[in-house]
């Protein structure tokens, strides 16, 4: 059986002609059957898609003229982790939610993954993980600090409880490299100076890194229906909630509150009735679908909000 690749992709860039990029894009995924989410903006580009071998080389190629310092990387699934594709037009192609961030313009020191397990390391480094608290609880780097954010807006607010005398270097990460850089921008902007992050993120990180030098602790949750994702981009081990999309553990699929394509403890108290009903019939539908050998359209589970780097 042949691979599906998934291609993680992004670059800030200067981008005025961004709208008219939109029905070029999502013409050339049409033609070649590639699926998931695109994001176009005046900075730049942020996507994550899935197809084919040949179709996602003759995407790169495309994009390549149009971004020559494109940050890309891929991984792979058994099966596409997408049901349709979308090209949406954005304020931000990461939305931080405060204006004049440019990380074009200013942004921290890129390190390799080669060379990040020294930075972080040193015990004078501050290790921030710039992602979501849902995220972090499935893996992390030893040591990080969780910001307990439940969005990428929320990090501003964060910032403030830093010190600037007391916290002198900071190293930064996140999935894909993206939320991290910009993270970066912001934190010069508010008179950090040593400012450090990881470049392409955990997956590159997990892509080139032996698993006996690593020191990242669990897996890596990724925003499409392979839910996590391991070293050397394996296919992690956790599902992921219909009702809410939170990672589901060994633990949640015990707890009373889960329901499968329904409800786990994470959202069980927060459901109306009407979505818990709902989720019963679509469940209902996939699983005769999947009796008849049919594909539901229900079946590929996808983040409710644009599945693109992280």
């Amino acid at each position: 059986m042949n691979k599906i690749i998934v291609a993680a992709l992004y670059q800030f860039i200067p981008l005025p002609n961004f709208r008219e990029l939109q029905p070029r894009l999502k013409s050339l995924c049409d033609t070649h059957q590639i699926k998931g989410s695109i994001l176009l903006a005046e900075e730049g580009i942020n996507g994550t898609v899935a197809g084919s071998r040949n179709a996602i080389d003759a995407l790169k190629f495309f994009l390549e003229m149009h971004f020559p310092a494109l940050e890309y990387k891929e991984s792979w699934a058994k099966e596409i982790p997408f049901h349709r594709m979308k090209v949406r037009l954005k304020k931000e192609i990461v939305t931080l939610g405060i204006a004049g961030i440019c990380p074009k313009e200013k942004a921290g020191t890129y390190v390799n993954p080669q060379d990040w397990n020294d930075l972080i390391s040193d015990p004078d480094t501050l290790v921030l993980d710039t992602r979501n608290v849902y995220e972090v609880e499935i893996g992390t780097f030893k040591g990080a600090l969780n910001p307990n954010t439940h969005s990428f807006t929320e990090f501003p607010n964060f910032v403030k409880s830093l010190d600037k005398k007391k916290h002198r270097r900071i190293a930064m990460f996140c999935t894909g490299g993206i939320r991290c850089e910009k993270a970066t921008s912001y934190l010069l902007s508010q008179g950090f100076e040593n400012v450090y992050h990881l470049k392409g993120g955990i997956l590159k990180y997990l892509e080139v890194v032996p698993p006996e030098d690593s020191l990242w602790e669990g897996e890596c949750f990724v925003f499409d229906g392979r839910v996590a994702v391991g070293h050397g981009l394996d296919l992690g081990h956790y599902e992921s909630c219909h009702g809410c999309r939170h990672p589901i553990s060994e633990d949640d699929l015990e707890s009373p509150h889960y329901e499968r394509g329904i409800s786990c403890p994470h959202c069980y108290d927060s459901l109306a009735s009407r979505k818990r009903d709902s989720s019963r019939e679509r469940q209902r539908q996939e699983d005769l679908a999947k009796k008849r050998g049919q594909k539901h359209i229900g079946a590929v589970m996808e983040d409710g909000r644009p599945c693109s780097v992280r």
